[in-house]
């Protein structure tokens, strides 16, 4: 009697899991639209989440986990909307389109070529690169004004979830999953607010700089006038 409890808690961490999956990307959509810039945030990320999480839904609907498709279909959509928008603002890097079109590709060979069991064995190492380039752009830029705390906080809550989910049901891919989530959540989460003097865009420091020699500047032209 003193293990149901605990056997119930555990027995609902999917379930919070996916409730806090489904809103993810609001957020981010909302920082995006509200901070006017998306400095800090991956195209290739975005990109990325859509096509994993498309094939994550293939990997569900055929494993018969129905409960798993409205988050999976909510991150599809939304994460895919994200990265239009970055698209409209900023471009579509060369690149990265390449290797998101190639790993888009690489599952659904290995969907058709080998089922379900082939697409799940493809998507056990499908979040390590969907979270890579987040994780590097946010720490090579100087500005993270774009990136939504809010999201990031969701992708920890949910991803810990399954990391605890996989320890109690001893699924090394969930454990995988849920660690590398929780690191990477956590890696964004504090240089997002980590304060550092030069995260300031340099836009404005070059403004800075400008209104500085504009004020200094008739004071100067009026002491030479008094010495002369």
């Amino acid at each position: 009697m003193e293990n149901v409890p605990v056997q119930t808690v555990y027995a609902l961490l999917p379930l919070v899991a996916a409730f806090l999956a489904v809103p993810q990307f609001l957020p981010q959509l909302a920082r995006v639209r509200r901070a006017g810039t998306t400095a800090g945030v991956s195209w290739s990320w975005a990109a990325l989440t859509s096509v994993n999480n498309a094939a994550w839904l293939a990997y569900f609907a055929l494993s018969g986990f129905w409960t798993a498709l409205v988050p999976a279909i909510s991150a599809t959509l939304l994460s895919g909307q994200l990265a239009v928008v970055l698209a409209r603002r900023g471009g579509v890097p060369k690149r990265p389109m390449m290797f998101v079109s190639a790993w888009a590709m690489m599952l659904l060979t290995a969907a058709l070529a080998f089922g379900r069991t082939g697409l799940g064995s493809a998507l056990a190492v499908a979040f390590a690169l969907q979270v890579t380039p987040s994780v590097w752009t946010v720490y090579r830029s100087r500005d993270t004004a774009g990136v939504s705390r809010g999201t990031w906080l969701l992708i920890f809550g949910e991803l810990l979830c399954w990391g605890v989910f996989g320890i109690h049901e001893a699924d090394p891919r969930l454990m995988v999953l849920g660690a590398t989530g929780v690191l990477a959540s956590l890696l964004v989460l504090a240089r997002v607010s980590w304060p550092r003097a030069e995260r300031a865009p340099v836009t404005q420091r070059a403004e800075a700089v400008v209104t500085a020699e504009a004020v200094t500047a008739p004071s100067s032209a009026g002491r030479g006038r008094a010495l002369r």
